[in-house]
């Protein structure tokens, strides 16, 4: 499935400098997308922070995955499958500087509800 953007499912898309450095590969940026996907199922509905995919895919090493899973979390928003929210309130994820939290998008599969 193609995104608006062009993009397939885990496919590589605008990079931040922090997310440059990190060592990452289609693999782990599809690892990345999937954990969003099940926690956010698993959540009934209810938003998720992104460190909880870093952590689930990162173990020790975790902090070093948020640029990626902020990045990989703006390819699932142009799919429609997450929106980002910050304190209640959907925000563009490329404007959003701080603390972000995961929602379920109108077309994620296996919710039953949208925060």
């Amino acid at each position: 499935m193609m995104s608006e953007s062009g993009t397939e499912p885990g496919a590589a898309i605008p990079r931040s400098p922090e997310t440059a450095e990190t060592t990452e590969t289609p693999d782990l940026r599809d690892r990345a997308a999937a954990s969003i996907r099940d926690l956010l199922r698993q959540r009934n509905g209810k938003t998720i922070c992104p460190s909880e995919t870093a952590r689930a895919i990162g173990g020790d090493d975790w902090r070093d995955l948020m640029p990626l899973v902020r990045d990989v979390a703006a390819g699932l928003v142009d799919q429609g499958q997450v929106i980002v929210q910050q304190k209640c309130k959907t925000v563009d994820i490329a404007a959003a500087r701080g603390p972000i939290r995961l929602a379920p998008g109108p077309t994620l599969n296996g919710t039953t509800s949208n925060d």
